[in-house]
């Protein structure tokens, strides 16, 4: 990566990751990505070699700071707590921005007839590393024993109802609607919290 050192590249990437964030894949150009980092386009493509290697190292620092958002607040003392969490985490994530800019992965992911192998490979492999960190997290003896599932059952559940989340504050753009929604999974997968409402 010669002439990386020419400039900030955790500014860099934070402004590319930005643009990709709000803009989508398909509809972000060098030029967009260039004038967001203020650096030259020919700066960029000598530095990354291109739009995809650029994602892909903005994705990076994304999928970092998200997983570690979520294993934290996946600690716990027990199951309701743990989960509602995780979805404070999920759905702020998702609600950033003004106006908000949704779901990095799952926008991203709803251009897979553009993006290619490498990024969808990425996108699973964070989706992967995000189901193992809850299925590890709700494995803890005082937490799965307040689960109707199993942990990897419920780590797999959750991961594809947050894709679902995501989707519907792109139609609706409500964050309450969405912890209304999450609150009603807590109460199916904790049935102890359905037994004090």
């Amino acid at each position: 990566m010669a002439g990386v050192r020419q400039f900030d590249e955790e500014k860099v990437l934070s402004a590319v990751l930005d643009v990709f964030w709000r803009k989508g894949w398909q509809s972000t150009s060098m030029a967009d990505l260039a004038e967001a980092a203020e650096v030259q386009r020919g700066s960029l493509y000598h530095a990354y070699g291109g739009k995809e290697a650029l994602f892909l190292l903005a994705f990076e620092a994304y999928a970092t700071r998200f997983l570690g958002n979520a294993a934290k607040a996946l600690e716990a003392p027990d199951a309701e707590t743990a989960l509602r969490r995780f979805f404070q985490v999920a759905i702020s994530n998702m609600t950033s921005g003004t106006p908000a800019k949704g779901c990095l992965t799952t926008k991203t992911a709803t251009e897979a007839d553009t993006i290619g192998p490498r990024i969808q490979q990425r996108l699973r492999d964070l989706l992967d590393a995000l189901q193992l960190t809850i299925s590890t997290a709700l494995s803890a003896e005082q937490i799965q024993d307040d689960l109707v599932l199993a942990p990897a059952e419920a780590a797999q559940v959750l991961v594809t109802f947050t894709r679902g989340l995501a989707v519907m504050e792109r139609i609706y753009q409500e964050p309450e609607r969405l912890r209304s929604t999450a609150d009603c999974l807590v109460r199916m997968l904790v049935p102890s919290v359905q037994a004090r409402a």
